[in-house]
């Protein structure tokens, strides 16, 4: 019997009461969790659990509530609603033990929907841009689905599995989804400016996407031997690693590899790692383990925040009580940077919001969580210059705070802040 099947045949693995994993960013396949939520009528109690996802997530929906719930190990905007309608949840796990949770049993799973290259004349397929926790999810559940796309790029590392390890494969032809570079803008471009300035020949580096670490890396166009040591890595990187900017030499983990968990960017990123050696995809059990991280001398973690009390706290996920994203990984490369012989851990933001509100803050909002103690934290940098909380006492710390907050509300933090401690 032939394991291609159509994505409406293929989530018939899916019964009420069944835990389903997603793999997740930019592989999420959407081809089957739309499928899967067609079957809304006659499922219940279905959990779908995953890392943040893109695309529309139709099984998100608050009228299916009865048929699916969603567990957000790290929250999407997709599915943010459901925390507040009642149909979500989420779970705090670091990343780098995302896996674990599946392999110990204690998220036992019973589906697993994936998305892959198409199996090569051996019948190995790649997970290609996203590994993080698939590859334990494969190996921990009952049944695993693939959505086989000829435009997934093929990756080396982990992501590598045999066509056998698959159930059911489902024919899809479309783009993987991405996201082109933003333009960058002046105040992003002054905290670039200053993260770069943190940053020393033959450091390994580690960041995000987004604005702010295209703004670093394009200040680093005269530097030498960099190397890459990243949960996720965009566009930013591609011009550095062509150039010998970025050439992974001086690395203590994986030496003359960049090393990734999972990739969003645009076609020109996905075109950049297909088949390129260069790139190697690991779990994020390896990848943001802090005994890899601090193993690469110089190793320096750009991380964001979304704000910022004036002890240090770093509050990253959630904004008040309101959950917002997750805690993701950057503790473990917050802490693994700050091990490293040389490393540096950089939290950078905006000084305020959009809206003008203040980032850095006396207290952070009721209900807000910490991802990043006042113990743990480094450098924090934003438009107006770089905090050096190493080593400093409370005092020293909101001092510095101050001088890099927005000018305009610089008093009134700082009155508010020693106000609450004259007693």
């Amino acid at each position: 019997m032939s394991k291609y099947v159509t994505a409406a045949q293929a989530v018939q693995v899916v019964n009420s009461g069944n835990r389903v994993y997603v793999q997740a960013a930019a592989a999420t396949p959407t081809v089957l969790t739309k499928a899967l939520a067609e079957r809304a009528a006659e499922l219940r109690n279905v959990e779908v659990c995953h890392l943040h996802t893109e695309g529309e997530a139709p099984y998100a929906n608050p009228e299916f509530s009865e048929s699916f719930h969603v567990n957000s190990f790290f929250i999407g905007k997709n599915v943010r609603h459901t925390l507040a309608a009642g149909n979500g949840s989420y779970t705090p796990v670091f990343l780098s033990e995302l896996p674990r949770l599946f392999r110990k049993n204690v998220l036992p799973l019973d589906v697993a929907f994936i998305h892959v290259s198409p199996p090569d004349s051996h019948g190995y397929c790649s997970l290609g841009v996203s590994v993080e926790a698939t590859v334990a999810a494969i190996e921990n559940s009952k049944y695993v689905v693939a959505q086989v796309n000829p435009q997934m790029p093929r990756t080396f590392g982990d992501g590598v599995i045999h066509v056998s390890e698959i159930n059911y494969l489902v024919e899809v032809d479309e783009p993987v989804y991405g996201h082109a570079p933003d333009a960058i803008t002046e105040q992003e471009a002054k905290i670039g400016t200053h993260v770069a300035s943190l940053i020393e020949d033959e450091s390994t580096l580690q960041m995000g996407i987004g604005s702010i670490p295209n703004a670093a890396l394009s200040n680093l166009k005269n530097h030498k031997n960099l190397g890459l040591h990243t949960e996720m890595f965009s566009d930013g990187v591609i011009d550095l690693i062509e150039s010998g900017v970025i050439n992974c030499n001086y690395k203590g983990t994986v030496r003359g590899r960049a090393l990734a968990t999972f990739l969003i960017g645009s076609k020109r990123l996905y075109d950049f790692v297909d088949d390129n050696p260069f790139i190697e995809m690991r779990e994020s059990s390896f990848v943001n383990d802090t005994v890899n991280i601090r193993k690469n001398k110089k190793m320096v973690a750009i991380n964001s925040a979304i704000e910022v009390d004036l002890t240090g706290q770093v509050c990253a996920d959630s904004i008040g009580c309101r959950m917002y994203s997750g805690v993701g990984g950057q503790m473990d490369f917050i802490r693994g940077a700050s091990l490293s012989d040389g490393g540096k851990a950089i939290i950078a933001l905006p000084s305020v919001t959009k809206r003008g509100d203040n980032r850095i803050v006396p207290f952070l909002k009721q209900g807000a969580g910490v991802v990043t103690t006042r113990s743990h934290v480094q450098y924090i940098v934003t438009e107006y210059g770089i905090a050096d909380l190493y080593g400093k006492t409370l005092k020293q710390r909101a001092e510095a705070l101050i001088h890099i907050a927005h000018p305009d509300h610089r008093e009134a933090i700082a009155r508010d802040y020693f106000n609450a401690f004259k007693s």
